[in-house]
């Protein structure tokens, strides 16, 4: 009797290898890799249309943003304002910049992370209060070692916002707003109700799904929405007389190193991009660690005509800079160099190779200190112009 080769465990069991064949290893159809495409000039709107298909991001007016609050905390101008969009509450962003900031500044659109903590958004990474939430004091002490890294950007010069992304924070789902069948017992909670905002935040977690089955059925996708609330907060940064909209960038680490990889690799005016923390390809998501993602991750069809990374790559040859971890929980470490490997190739083919740098740290899933102090580095070298 013929035995079977055993299986290595995967998320799919015995389909696993199926799935991961049905991908291949050969570039897909989008791919600059790809033999067919050989000028960048040519390939990338084609790519892009190929993407923006799959995405099928909402189309959302430019918004008007209004100011509610201006004050001076710790060096820096502070404005607290917010935008409307066709539905949902309003968005609620905060501006940073140094209070003796005069003319037009470097600007960077700060994307905050998922973290399992849906009732909070741009909270995880500014500081405009003495007293801190202590869920975002932990939070900042777990993944970016203490600080608030928006606030240290703006100190460095820059003009940064930070906005509250789509399910997030003012943009979260409520549950007054939802059936009661699936509220399972949970209630919005207030401000200072911790108990209540870990319930809520664990309610968010498990409703996700349901979520992400609703934009599906509505005929778009989550990074889709991701994308179109980016874009639009990219408009209002791009729209203030203090900016310079020729040196305009983007980070983010987890949730915001995944709409760094969109916003960056589909939005010409971001000059230069820091991915953080979420990068790797479809394969690892087949095989190893789909169980450890949000449904915000994925378009349906892309894997067929682009790697993962590849999104990013549609941005080539601008200034792109991916950080890592090495023990990253959320990724396996051989896909990680597969992706960075991948996006080496893609620069190094439109003969940019000087505009990539992947760095892999030590430890678990952050963006501590020495992270951003690279990133701070990237920006100040691309968008300032001194290293």
């Amino acid at each position: 009797m013929r035995m079977k080769t055993p299986v290595p465990p995967n998320m799919l069991g015995a389909y696993g290898p199926w799935a991961a064949d049905l991908l291949g290893d050969a570039p897909g159809s989008l791919s600059f890799r790809n033999d067919r495409w050989a000028n960048v000039e040519e390939w990338r709107p084609l790519a892009r249309a190929g993407v923006a298909a799959r995405l099928a991001a909402p189309k959302l007016p430019t918004p008007t943003p209004t100011v509610h609050r201006q004050y001076v905390m710790d060096g820096l101008h502070v404005e607290e304002l917010s935008w409307q969009h066709p539905a949902g509450a309003p968005t609620q962003a905060v501006f940073l910049k140094p209070a003796d900031a005069t003319g037009k500044l470097p600007a960077v659109l700060g994307l905050h992370c998922h973290g399992g903590q849906k009732f909070f958004g741009k909270e995880k990474i500014t500081r405009t209060d003495a007293d801190m939430h202590p869920i975002m004091a932990h939070h900042q002490a777990h993944y970016y070692g203490g600080r608030a890294w928006a606030n240290e950007l703006a100190r460095q010069g820059y003009a940064v916002l930070v906005h509250d992304a789509f399910a997030f924070a003012s943009r979260r789902v409520l549950l007054a707003d939802v059936p009661e069948v699936i509220r399972n017992g949970v209630t919005d909670p207030g401000w200072a109700d911790v108990p209540g905002i870990e319930a809520y935040n664990r309610w968010a977690g498990h409703h996700e799904s349901i979520l992400a089955r609703s934009l599906f059925s509505a005929g778009t996708t989550w990074p889709g929405v991701f994308l179109a609330e980016d874009h639009a907060a990219l408009d209002v940064l791009c729209a203030r007389a203090d900016v310079d909209t020729s040196r305009v960038g983007c980070a983010g680490l987890s949730g915001g190193g995944l709409r760094t990889v969109y916003l960056a690799g589909m939005d010409e005016r971001i000059r230069c991009a820091v991915a953080v923390g979420m990068m790797t390809t479809w394969r690892d998501y087949v095989l190893h660690k789909s169980h450890t993602h949000t449904w915000m991750v994925y378009p349906p069809l892309l894997p067929n005509e682009l790697d993962y990374p590849e999104i990013l790559g549609l941005r080539v040859p601008l200034p792109t800079l991916v950080l890592n971890d090495s023990e990253d929980q959320l990724f396996t470490l051989p896909e990680m160099q597969r992706a960075d490997a991948i996006l080496a190739d893609v620069f190094a083919k439109a003969g940019a190779s000087d505009r990539y740098h992947c760095n892999f740290y030590p430890g678990p899933h952050k963006f501590d200190v020495p992270m951003q102090e690279e990133a701070f580095a990237w920006f100040a070298r691309w968008l300032v112009g001194n290293d």
